[in-house]
């Protein structure tokens, strides 16, 4: 997944996306709203972090603006305001979940599994595809009864398939979702994680199809 983190704490920040990176997702990072507004001017992201007080605003006005542009990206806010009424406030603004700071890094991966959930309409963390079982939080697939690892990049692509199954995923698409524009990307690296993530699905009715000049699909047969 491709994430947008708006915090002006540089050192908190770079814990964070390297946390969230360790995970597989594209952590792009703005120290301002104005960094943000530019950043999202120029990607889509699955999820955005946000903090409250930044050097030139309110996040709260942000997320107001965020959602009067009827922009439908999940936000958790991050603050270190604990008192109901801020939480409250936050929630009826429009964000999708909040946490206080400081915070444990493995609370924060999972009230972001839980936002990515319910954003995608479900509760299931175990998805089934022909005869393919995937686990996300273990990192592992399992094909005619044997469990295989994935890595943390393979585990991200391997759900961005999965959320569309038949549908063509271009190179550019894929590339998007998984890096940050801070991350060297060659022009072969979407290659090359395709062909491991075949090699893990080897045997498995799952397949992904290179349609030539397109991009890939996920099919089941």
């Amino acid at each position: 997944m491709r994430f947008l983190l708006v915090e002006d704490n540089a050192d908190l920040a770079a814990s964070v996306a390297a946390r969230l990176g360790l995970e597989g997702h594209g952590v792009d990072h703005a120290g301002t709203l104005a960094e943000a507004e530019e950043f999202l001017l120029s990607a889509s992201y699955d999820l955005i972090l946000l903090d409250i007080m930044l050097p030139d605003g309110d996040g709260r006005d942000f997320l107001a603006r965020h959602r009067r542009a009827e922009r439908q990206t999940p936000v958790i806010v991050m603050t270190a305001r604990s008192a109901v009424s801020d939480r409250v406030d936050a929630l009826d603004t429009g964000a999708d979940d909040y946490i206080t700071k400081p915070f444990d890094f493995a609370e924060l991966e999972a009230r972001c599994r839980a936002v990515l959930r319910r954003k995608g309409g479900s509760v299931q963390t175990f998805r089934r595809f022909g005869d393919l079982s995937f686990d996300p939080l273990a990192a592992t697939v399992v094909i005619a009864g044997e469990s295989r690892d994935l890595r943390s990049r393979e585990v991200r692509l391997l759900e961005l398939f999965l959320n569309a199954p038949g549908r063509i995923l271009s190179k550019e698409h894929l590339c998007d979702r998984l890096f940050s524009f801070s991350e060297p990307v060659t022009d072969n690296a979407i290659e090359v994680y395709v062909g491991r993530l075949r090699k893990k699905l080897a045997g498995s009715e799952a397949r992904i199809e290179t349609v030539r000049g397109l991009g890939y699909r996920l099919t089941d047969g």
